[in-house]
């Protein structure tokens, strides 16, 4: 039974890459450096593979980048208010580094987001205003990471009962469980 909803999740986390306006396309990234404060920004979701590997993208020096090298265990958490689904995903962060990826990747961003990762300084750098950031001509700052869950939440709320299944990943398969909501 468990396995139904484990595949609708499966379906909904990657309609939130296909299809445009889903509510999974965003999602909460939490993350956790040695200053053991929790960090939690909003991410692009980018891909979902079969295996259910997350990837998003982000500028290599920003501040969750540091967070990652320091631990790389981080939280997703994504919603969607119509269907009363939340997904918490716990995982392990890897940053991919192979060139012919990064390239792949950096082919399919637009022109006009590409600018995202070419500022000449850091994402956070205090500024005087917004129109004074500078842009980099011949080099970028942009990077990929995936994220391979070790344990997702599926949340569902519906009456009569909240529905509630633990997903956790056990050598070659996931082992669930439902939990009181």
């Amino acid at each position: 039974m468990t396995q139904d909803y484990f595949k609708e999740l499966s379906q909904e986390l990657k309609k939130g890459v296909s299809q445009k306006g889903h509510p999974f396309r965003y999602f909460t990234l939490a993350t956790v450096g040695l200053d053991q404060v929790a960090r939690l920004r909003t991410i692009v979701l980018r891909k979902v593979s079969e295996e259910l590997q997350l990837t998003f993208f982000t500028d290599s020096r920003s501040k969750k980048m540091i967070h990652l090298q320091e631990n790389k265990k981080v939280g997703l958490l994504f919603y969607h208010p119509k269907n009363l689904m939340q997904i918490r995903i716990e995982g392990l962060a890897k940053v991919i580094k192979n060139e012919e990826i990064k390239e792949k990747y950096w082919s399919s961003v637009k022109g006009s987001s590409r600018k995202d990762y070419t500022t000449a300084t850091a994402p956070g750098t205090a500024v005087t205003h917004p129109d004074q950031i500078d842009y980099l001509d011949d080099e970028d700052h942009f990077c990929i990471v995936e994220i391979t869950p070790f344990k997702i939440e599926y949340l569902k709320l519906k009456r009569p009962h909240h529905i509630r299944v633990r997903y956790s990943w056990e050598e070659d398969y996931w082992e669930s469980e439902f939990l009181v909501p």
